[in-house]
C-alpha cells in the first residue's frame, strides 16, 4: 500500500559546495541518496519535496557541514494479505519467482492451484493447465502476499495464486 510519509535525513556536505546554491546541492543529494531505496519496512518510491533544511553544523575535525533535511516521500509498504500484480522472472519445479516492482516474491508449488502443473519439457520451463493459463518467464501475474520478511536493506515476500481471481493475467 502507498503512503505519504514525512521523513528526515542527515546529509554531510563538503566545504567546496558551500555557497548560494547549497540548498540545490542538498536537494539533489537527497534525491540521489533515498529515491528507490529500501529501509527494511518500506520502499521509498519518490521524494515529493524537501520542506525544511536546517542550518549547517560544521564538524570540528573535517570541516564538512551536517544538514538535517525534512522531506515528504511516497513510500510503498507491502502488507500480508495484499493483492499485487507482478512479472515472473524465473520458473522451476519448486515454484516461481516474480517481481512486484522492487520486491522479489516466491510462489511455492504448494500455493499454486492443483490443476496447474509444472512442465519441465517445455521451453522455457512453465506451469500450465494445458489450456489458457501458462506461467513462464515474463508472464504478468496477480499474487496475494502471504508474508513478508525484512533484512537490513531489503525485503522478500511469499505469495499465493491459490484463490479466485489470482494467477496469470490476460
Amino acid at each position: 500500500m502507498f503512503f505519504l510519509y514525512e521523513l528526515d535525513r542527515v546529509i554531510t556536505l563538503h566545504p567546496s559546495f558551500f555557497g548560494p546554491r547549497v540548498k540545490e546541492y542538498l536537494t539533489n543529494r537527497l534525491l540521489e541518496d533515498v529515491e528507490g531505496t529500501c529501509t527494511g519496512r518500506y520502499y521509498i518510491i519518490c521524494v515529493m519535496d524537501a520542506y525544511d533544511i536546517s542550518e549547517g553544523r560544521i564538524m570540528p575535525s573535517s570541516g564538512v557541514a551536517e544538514f538535517t533535511v525534512h522531506y515528504r516521500a511516497v513510500v510503498w509498504r507491502p502488507f500480508k494479505g495484499e493483492t499485487v500484480d507482478a512479472v515472473v522472472n524465473s520458473v522451476n519445479k519448486m515454484g516461481f519467482f516474480a517481481d512486484v516492482g522492487p520486491l522479489p516474491v516466491f510462489v511455492s508449488n504448494h500455493l499454486i492451484p492443483g490443476e496447474i502443473k509444472f512442465d519441465a519439457n517445455a521451453t522455457p520451463p512453465q506451469y500450465t493447465d494445458n489450456g489458457d493459463q501458462v506461467i513462464e518467464k515474463g508472464t504478468q501475474i496477480r499474487i496475494k502476499l502471504i508474508g513478508t520478511r525484512s533484512d537490513v536493506g531489503s525485503m522478500y515476500a511469499i505469495g499465493s495464486i491459490k484463490e479466485d481471481y489470482l494467477g496469470a493475467l490476460g
